[in-house]
């Protein structure tokens, strides 16, 4: 009896032997082919089967080539255009589309763009557009207070403003004054016109002979007309005080 005992329990642990060594083969011939294995599981949390290299999306909507339909509560994909109606179609015919009998479209036109810099304190702004070139200086960098003289480093600003005006070949230069609302009308209209005078006699000298004898000055002053802030606080004051000068640019 112990004999054939020991036979069959022999027996059990060759078979046992065989079929550990076949799992093993067979998992070796698995790892040299990169084919997934039939019935093979997705890495966890994918909810994928079928291919071990899937990305794990969890709820998040499923990648290219995935299958699921994601989660919900993820925002649509930026090209998923959802229920989007057709696009309604036009008769160029149609009344309402014609213009009136006699009537004429506009003729086309240039917009006119501006391009502006102004240094880091606001003291000279300049402007170009389509049409003209405008510099415009606050009164504190040209004169002193109540004053129409010059100060000393009144030249050199006006000097650039002169280059520019040769540059760009100007025959007509506007030169206009402004002040603020302190003081009476009378007397900003008085010390704005004589403020515009000055620029407009060291423009002519830096201009020279040359092309200073051939533009024709436009000089005016206006008081406190015109201003470009407010002139209850004194920040606007100070912008309203200016002297602008303004000349047509060149074509091309």
């Amino acid at each position: 009896m112990s004999t054939v005992l020991r036979l069959l329990r022999t027996a059990a642990c060759a078979s046992a032997s065989t079929a550990l060594l076949l799992g093993l083969q067979a998992d070796l011939a698995y790892a040299d082919d990169p084919t997934p294995r039939p019935g093979a599981t997705g890495l966890p949390g994918s909810g994928v089967t079928g291919d071990p290299t899937t990305i794990p999306t969890g709820g998040a909507p499923s990648l290219p080539g995935e299958t699921g339909s994601g989660d919900a509560e993820y925002s649509e994909p930026p090209d998923n255009m959802g229920n989007v109606k057709p696009a309604v179609e036009v008769d160029p015919r149609a009344e309402g589309l014609r213009l009136a009998d006699g009537a004429k479209l506009a003729e086309p036109k240039v917009l006119d763009i501006k391009f502006v810099t102004e240094d880091m304190g606001g003291d000279e702004r300049r402007e170009d557009s389509t049409g003209k070139t405008k510099f415009t200086l606050q009164a504190e960098v040209l004169f002193p207070k109540d004053s129409s003289q010059l100060n000393s480093g009144a030249k050199a600003r006006i000097k650039t403003i002169a280059a520019e005006i040769e540059k760009q070949g100007g025959d007509q230069v506007n030169v206009f004054g402004f002040t603020d609302n302190l003081g009476s009308y009378a007397h900003g209209r008085t010390l704005s016109k004589k403020r515009a005078s000055a620029v407009q006699s060291e423009l002519a000298a830096q201009l020279g002979s040359g092309l200073g004898s051939r533009v024709n000055f436009n000089v005016r002053g206006y008081s406190e007309d015109y201003p470009v802030a407010d002139n209850a606080t004194e920040e606007g004051r100070k912008k309203n005080r200016r002297v602008e000068v303004s000349f047509p640019r060149k074509s091309g």
